[in-house]
């Protein structure tokens, strides 16, 4: 039985239901929880999110791979055990749905965005089971996401539940995720510590206000709005 068959039979829900391509490859992101974020869905997380074409964000944690495989989820889907990684966790929205990160320099099918550069993602049945017959390794498979309203991101790192680093492939990638919040909050120390001493890096559209926010004050208690 396809893969396709299969999906068919959970209640995915994707985000929207036309292609789309990000306005701006640079506009997607690493965003690194703060250490006291402790909702349990984020906590010591790393997410890569990018503009969705209704004006919000999508994306997916990328630090927390399961123990499954996809042809352990899928057992009568042949072309789902050249699928060398495991399926990750990719966020609370749409637990059943499957989502894919392609690496690829074209659309790997129907109604897949351009997240960035060379990287698709991929939430519609048909487009994953093609992803995974014809480059089942030049994907990462998630199960679930996250959504972002319009401006709603944008208010959670002015009140400094995430800090902010460029999209990487290499990072989206990694074949070992074991550390990745670690290193990743290291790194945007070291670019606090560079702007405290250059001053805030408002020529580079990053406001004081947001740095401010992302590296000071107890976020113990704060939590993702409900949706």
């Amino acid at each position: 039985m396809r893969l396709l068959i299969a999906l068919a039979l959970l209640a995915c829900a994707a985000p929207w239901s036309t292609p789309a391509v990000a306005q701006e490859e640079e506009a997607a992101m690493l965003l690194v929880a703060h250490p006291s974020f402790r909702d349990l869905d984020y906590r010591q997380s790393v997410l890569f999110a990018a503009p969705g074409p209704n004006g919000g964000h999508v994306g997916v944690i990328l630090n927390r791979p399961t123990r499954r495989s996809l042809s352990s989820l899928f057992p009568e889907h042949e072309p789902s055990k050249k699928v060398m990684a495991p399926v990750y966790y990719g966020g609370p929205f749409s637990p059943r749905t499957v989502v894919a990160l392609v690496k690829t320099d074209a659309a790997p099918g129907a109604g897949a965005m351009q997240v960035m550069k060379n990287l698709y993602m991929a939430f519609r049945v048909h487009t994953i089971d093609q992803v995974i017959e014809s480059r089942p390794n030049d994907a990462r498979f998630y199960v679930g996401y996250v959504g972002w309203r319009p401006g709603e991101l944008k208010a959670e790192i002015e009140r400094g539940i995430w800090s902010v680093l460029n999209a990487d492939l290499e990072v989206v990638f990694r074949k070992d995720m074991e550390g990745l919040w670690e290193e990743m909050l290291q790194q945007t120390r070291r670019i606090r510590a560079r702007y405290e001493d250059r001053g805030c890096g408002e020529s580079e559209g990053y406001p004081c206000s947001t740095y401010a926010a992302a590296f000071a004050g107890n976020f113990s208690k704060v939590m993702r709005e409900p949706r």
